[in-house]
C-alpha cells in the first residue's frame, strides 16, 4: 500500500480558520472609523493622534496598527470606505427627478454633524498637505463619475444634448448645496431642492 507524503496527509486535514491578529473584525473596524470621524470632528486633522483614536474607540493601539501604518492611511481607508458605500441614484425616469433625488441625498450627507465639522477641515488641510490633496481629488472624481451617469441617462432620453457642458453640471450639483449648508449653515428645505434642481436644469 502506498504510503500519503506529510505534504498529502497535511492536505487532508480541515483548515483550521485564522483566528487573533490574523482576523481583523468588523466590529472593531467600525469603531475605530467611528471613533476617527468624532475626533477628527472634534480636534481637526492636525491634531488628530493614533492613542487617543484608540481610547475612544475601546480597542488597544495594536488593533490600529494591524490596519494601518499610520494616521494618514487610516484616514484614507476610513475616507474611502464611507465614499465606496454610497449606492447609485435609481432611474426616476427623468433628469429632473433624477437631479432631485441626488440633491437630497447629499443635503443629507452634509447635514450630518460630523460632516458639516470635518469637511471645511479636509478642505482647509488640503492646500497644505499633498496626500489629502491627492485623496480629496480621488474620492472626488469618484463621486463626480457616479453623478455622470445622471447625464449619461439624460442625453439617452434626448433631455440633455452630447454637447452639453458636463463639468458644469457636476459642479452644479454640489456647490450651492456645500455654500448654503457648510459655508451659510442653513436649513435645506424642499423648495430649497427644487429651487438648486432648477438651477441645474438651466445651464
Amino acid at each position: 500500500m502506498e504510503r500519503k507524503s506529510s505534504d498529502e496527509k497535511n492536505s487532508d486535514r480541515p483548515r483550521r480558520k485564522p483566528a487573533g491578529a490574523a482576523v481583523l473584525q468588523d466590529t472593531v473596524t467600525e469603531a475605530i472609523q467611528r471613533a476617527l470621524f468624532e475626533e477628527w470632528a472634534e480636534r481637526g486633522y492636525s491634531a488628530l493622534r493614533m492613542e487617543r483614536i484608540a481610547a475612544r474607540a475601546g480597542v488597544g493601539k495594536a488593533a490600529l496598527y494591524r490596519r494601518s501604518k499610520s494616521k494618514f492611511e487610516l484616514v484614507t481607508e476610513a475616507v474611502k470606505s464611507k465614499a465606496t458605500s454610497i449606492t447609485p441614484i435609481p432611474d426616476t425616469g427623468s433628469f429632473e427627478k433624477d437631479v432631485a433625488k441626488l440633491m437630497r441625498r447629499m443635503a443629507a450627507t452634509l447635514r450630518h454633524p460630523l460632516v458639516k465639522r470635518i469637511l471645511p477641515d479636509l478642505h482647509a488641510e488640503h492646500a497644505r498637505s499633498d496626500e489629502l490633496a491627492e485623496l480629496l481629488e480621488s474620492v472626488t472624481r469618484d463621486r463626480r463619475a457616479q453623478a455622470t451617469v445622471l447625464l449619461d441617462r439624460a442625453i439617452e432620453r434626448g433631455e440633455l444634448t452630447k454637447d452639453t457642458d458636463r463639468q458644469m453640471i457636476l459642479d452644479m450639483f454640489i456647490a450651492p448645496l456645500y455654500w448654503h449648508v457648510i459655508v451659510q449653515h442653513r436649513l435645506v428645505r424642499s423648495a430649497d431642492i427644487q429651487r438648486f434642481t432648477n438651477l441645474v436644469l438651466s445651464v
